[in-house]
């Protein structure tokens, strides 16, 4: 059987959860990008953050002129071009003026929107969850996947699902057809799986 794998938190909540400034902003940015909740907010913070610490780190040790902390920072701009969030000629100051919306714009169920996939964010994360989406052939059904920057033209409707017909009622209300009254909700009750609800 092996070991228990014991899950991590990988998210920190805000320290003052009662500041009325940063709720409106997160309750923008969540309806913006269509998050279930907050917690998929504070988990792209989280890495955000992970990766301006390192930064910051990193500026000290090579003012220091730290041996080890060249390879460091290539590798920290490979890891984050790998993902298109930064170019390969990035320095960091790039890596610390980094905005949430730039993490969260790699996220599969943004891109699916930003490729017209999907009428609506919310219509792209319904898509991705009952699995009509597919990068390189394979089925992904994770909204918040972090699409790497090769994988972004091979985004498309998997081969087996019913959207992958261009004559689809979905397909025909994305592409700016005939509404069908669904679009504005983003629900997609044409297509949903049995045992399944819209999220």
């Amino acid at each position: 059987m092996g070991d228990q794998k014991f899950q991590r938190k990988k998210y920190s909540t805000p320290r003052h959860p009662w500041e009325k400034e940063r709720i409106e902003e997160e309750r923008r940015i969540v309806l913006d990008y269509g998050l279930r909740s907050k917690h998929e907010l504070w988990r792209s913070e989280y890495f955000l953050e992970a990766v301006r610490v390192q930064a910051r780190n990193l500026q000290a040790r090579l003012r220091y002129k730290d041996p080890n902390a060249e390879n460091q920072f290539k590798r920290l701009i490979s890891r984050l071009s790998r993902y298109n969030i930064l170019s390969k000629d990035a320095t960091l100051d790039d890596v610390l003026s980094l905005k949430i919306e730039d993490i969260l714009e790699r996220r599969l169920q943004t891109i699916v929107y930003r490729k017209n996939l999907a009428s609506t964010v919310k219509q792209a994360r319904q898509l991705v969850t009952h699995g009509h989406i597919a990068i390189k052939g394979k089925r992904v059904d994770i909204p918040g996947y972090m699409v790497k920057d090769e994988e972004e033209d091979h985004i498309t409707y998997y081969e087996t699902s019913p959207l992958a017909d261009e004559l689809h009622p979905i397909r025909q209300v994305i592409s700016g057809g005939a509404p069908t009254g669904d679009e504005d909700a983003g629900e997609t009750p044409e297509i949903q799986e049995k045992g399944s609800e819209p999220e």
